[in-house]
């Protein structure tokens, strides 16, 4: 292996870690990117090393390693006494809270609901039962996945408010018109396959 590597030996591990910005540019690249413009030089003169600061925990505890946990002997379980890992662990699940509201963004639209044919033979709803009622309808689109900036375009169940008669396949509904004798809501979804795992 040694054989096919530079003769510089710059593909051994250096005695002292890598400083920012001067990793390889690739994986198996064996030369260092420049990363030197004049704006990083003038940060020289303020940019402060860790050489001189111990190493400690939240509370100012000095440690002398946070890289190896505590273990029931040498190849044993890890150790709940290990407060310096546990100290890393709730650092990493809390560091960013993902969003988890289910519809949260969408976009509406507000217009009227006025019927082509009377339904009057299978309802007494009279926004169904007479063509002349025009009844006020608002409409949102929203996606079930997604926080803030995600695509719009993405496969997902989309949810959407409609008048009471509209079916859509794949569409979450949630119906709501209000009449003269009540508010009419309804909610059913048709989702042959579900996108959750």
């Amino acid at each position: 292996m040694d054989s096919l590597a530079p003769e510089d030996g710059s593909h051994r591990p250096a005695a002292e870690p890598t400083p920012p910005g001067a990793q390889p540019t690739a994986p198996g690249s064996l030369k260092a990117p420049d990363t030197r413009n004049e704006k990083l030089n003038s940060l020289e003169d303020v940019r402060k090393g860790s050489e001189n600061y111990a190493l400690t925990t939240n509370q100012g505890v000095r440690i002398a390693d946070d890289q190896n946990s505590l273990r029931a002997g040498s190849r044993g379980p890890t150790l709940l006494e290990d407060f310096i890992l546990r100290e890393k662990i709730t650092h990493f699940d809390h560091e960013r809270i993902p969003e988890r509201i289910v519809h949260a963004r969408g976009s509406a639209a507000h217009g009227y609901f006025q019927p082509y044919k009377s339904l009057s033979d299978i309802t007494k709803a009279d926004f169904l039962s007479d063509t002349n009622k025009i009844t006020p309808v608002f409409v949102r689109f929203s996606t079930v996945q997604g926080g803030a900036g995600s695509a719009d375009t993405v496969r997902v169940i989309l949810s959407v408010a409609l008048p009471p008669s509209s079916i859509l396949k794949r569409v979450f509904l949630t119906s709501l018109a209000i009449t003269r004798q009540s508010s009419l809501s309804r909610m059913r979804i048709n989702s042959p396959i579900l996108f959750m795992r």
